[in-house]
């Protein structure tokens, strides 16, 4: 295992509700490209775009739908239903529909989605747009992703410079933790040290405890171990930071890179300099 870099050699694949990706599938016929900010980015990552409402045999256009009962997990165990404007019940339609999406992301070896926050199928913590209210989260499609352990990015965010750096790296990191090996002390604490700093970053007080915890390992650790901290891990990765935690992260690091290689960057902030979004998401990348 290599002790400096984290190196993802195949492009990341992530799903993504097809009308966040411009295609014209809403119940109105449009559709949003919410990839539009990311420019020649887009093309680092391979998409695979699924509509669980088409796929439910629904069509374009299609009358609006929304949950009844309770939210989207509830639907899957019959306690809440689906219906359209019309009040006619499509719950089993939707169901078959979320089903199919969910087959086709785990055939292309997906783990990460981008969902269209709002909408009944795949909202996770808003199924409706009205401005003051959440409707019943998550929603059908969406709550299946969370009971699968997806890694979960709002549409939303994909136009934030920095809301988007910090999802990208949460994702890789995500990725190549799931995905990889370990089975020895040597294996487990490596992956450690290549992620601590991040960890330290989203939950310092979890990080230091288990920074304890493992080194007071005694001898190899058991599967069953390896699992639990992967899956600590993976669940903390999907927990956004916040801009004052980014900032002093960011100090931090220039703080110790400048004392190692005795070398300045020029427009990089301290964490009390007030600037915008943007500029710190340009500082974050020099």
């Amino acid at each position: 295992m290599d002790k400096k870099n984290v190196v993802i050699s195949n492009r990341v694949a992530i799903g993504i509700s097809a009308c966040c990706m411009g295609c014209p599938v809403r119940y109105n016929g449009k559709g949003l490209d919410t990839l539009a900010a990311m420019g020649r980015e887009r093309s680092d990552f391979k998409w695979c775009p699924v509509c669980p409402e088409c796929m439910a045999g629904l069509g374009v256009p299609r009358d609006p739908i929304h949950l009844t009962g309770g939210d989207g997990a509830k639907v899957w165990t019959s306690e809440a239903e689906v219906k359209n404007r019309h009040g006619r019940l499509v719950t089993d339609d939707v169901k078959f529909g979320a089903l199919s999406c969910l087959e086709t992301l785990k055939r292309a070896g997906i783990t990460a989605f981008v969902y269209m926050d709002g909408s009944p199928s795949c909202g996770v913590y808003r199924t409706t747009l009205k401005a003051t209210k959440r409707g019943n989260p998550p929603g059908i499609f969406g709550s299946l992703l969370l009971s699968q352990g997806f890694f979960l990015i709002p549409a939303a965010d994909m136009q934030s410079p920095l809301k988007w750096w910090d999802w990208r790296r949460r994702l890789l990191a995500f990725y190549w933790l799931k995905n990889l090996e370990i089975s020895s002390k040597a294996e487990l604490y490596e992956a450690w040290s290549k992620l601590k700093f991040l960890f330290q970053e989203l939950d310092t007080q979890w990080a230091r405890a288990k920074g304890r915890e493992l080194a007071a390992l005694d001898g190899a650790p058991e599967e069953v171990y390896i699992q639990a901290f992967k899956a600590e891990a993976l669940e903390l990765l999907r927990k956004p930071s916040t801009v004052k935690r980014i900032t002093n992260s960011l100090w931090k690091n220039y703080a110790h890179y400048r004392k190692t290689a005795g070398k300045t960057v020029e427009g990089i902030n301290s964490p009390d300099f007030h600037r915008n979004i943007t500029t710190i998401a340009k500082e974050l990348v020099k």
